[in-house]
């Protein structure tokens, strides 16, 4: 009996994570989506109060960091957007890692649409409310591309209804 306990124990905790791995997921694709449709406000309802993004430099806290996320927040400014490839939640469903894909579209000194990728990395905190939050945010361009797989993920339809 207490090995069958076990197995059910073991079975939920499984499905219980895969749960928070889709949220986190689905929390990540609404992330890029609120930088896509250029909503400043829904952007800075992803950010932990004490969130850091590294790029060329960091950037601390919500205010700091939309305003580096301002230049894909105007129409004539270079845009972007990301997917996730992999999350993992730790065991205690507290923190998880997203990491991914992303595509920046710019302009050249012509004119021209220039298109560039990169992987990023989120770490996400779940709150007191159960709302996931990003604490931490990295990303790195790949001056290669993307292979086929990881592009594939990026034009995907989502199905997380936002």
């Amino acid at each position: 009996m207490q090995r069958i306990v076990l197995i059910l124990l073991a079975l939920f905790s499984s499905v219980a994570i895969a749960d928070v791995t889709e949220d986190v997921r689905c929390r990540e694709i609404g992330f890029s989506k609120s930088v896509e449709n250029k909503d400043v406000e829904a952007f800075k309802s992803f950010l932990d109060p004490d969130a850091r993004f590294i790029s060329n430099r960091a950037r601390r806290g919500v205010d700091e960091i939309a305003e580096g996320w301002s230049t894909f927040m105007g129409d004539d400014g270079p845009s972007i957007r990301w997917r996730p490839i992999y999350v993992e939640v730790l065991e205690d469903g507290q923190l998880a890692l997203s990491r991914g894909i992303y595509e920046y579209t710019g302009k050249n000194e012509d004119g021209d649409e220039t298109k560039s990728y990169g992987s990023f990395n989120s770490v996400w905190r779940r709150h007191e409310d159960g709302v996931w939050r990003v604490v931490f945010d990295a990303g790195d361009r790949w001056p290669d591309g993307p292979k086929e797989e990881e592009l594939a993920v990026l034009n995907a339809e989502d199905d997380c209804g936002s």
